[in-house]
């Protein structure tokens, strides 16, 4: 194998993990995502992108995008609203304490 050939081969596949890795963090921000639905969409990905010889890029496009139509396609409705209703409320109560120590000086 050609140095090129190497040099180029090593770039691809530091982008499918680039992509890879953007996609698991992207996903498990997803509201009602947790571990086995990450793991399952990766292993999807990895067993398609394997069958296919595609790079995720080219089969899935835009990681932020193919994790919130995974995340829509395996969460249950109610268990993302639960959990956007869950996570609103620390959002809120987190703000109410930086407040608070910004004034406080704590």
């Amino acid at each position: 194998m050609a140095k090129n050939d190497r040099t180029a081969e090593a770039a691809r596949e530091k982008d499918r993990e680039r992509w890879m890795a953007r996609f698991q963090v992207r996903l498990a921000m997803q509201p009602g995502v947790d571990r086995p639905i990450v793991l399952q969409a990766v292993k999807d990905v990895t067993a398609h992108c394997a069958e296919t010889g595609e790079h995720p890029r080219d089969a899935f496009g835009d990681p932020d995008a193919c994790a919130v139509e995974v995340a829509e396609r395996l969460v249950p409705q109610e268990r993302a609203a639960r959990a956007r209703r869950r996570d609103g409320g620390r959002a809120a109560l987190e703000a109410v304490v930086r407040r608070i120590r910004d004034a406080t000086g704590l």
